[in-house]
């Protein structure tokens, strides 16, 4: 059931605590972008459209013309999981982007950051 709030919160809800993280730790929203866009292969039109649409977690995923084949590649621990071990399919893809939001926030290079 907690699973179910998650995959209904909207992107545009949590979109400016992501923006809020990065910025604080002197990172630019173009590199959040950049690591969105790697993630899921949207690009910035469809983000903008996903933002004014008020697009849930569910669909922002569903709907993401492309995960990133290097996706195995995240691992660690974010709120408490190791994400390469979250049984739920799309809870994982949140936990990823979450973890990937993190690590631009701690300064990884973004080479590191999109496992390169």
């Amino acid at each position: 059931m907690k699973n179910e709030k998650v995959f209904k919160m909207s992107f545009a809800s949590v979109y400016p605590h992501y923006v809020t993280k990065v910025e604080k730790k002197g990172r630019s929203i173009i590199e959040l972008h950049h690591v969105i866009f790697w993630l899921t292969g949207y690009n910035e039109t469809q983000l903008q459209e996903i933002i004014e649409n008020k697009t849930n977690f569910e669909d922002f995923f569903n709907n993401a013309p492309q995960l990133s084949p290097n996706v195995h590649l995240i691992k660690g621990v974010i709120c408490g999981y190791r994400v390469e071990e979250i049984e739920d399919p799309l809870m994982q893809k949140i936990r990823y982007l979450d973890k990937l939001v993190d690590e631009l926030a701690k300064g990884k290079s973004l080479d590191k950051i999109l496992r390169k």
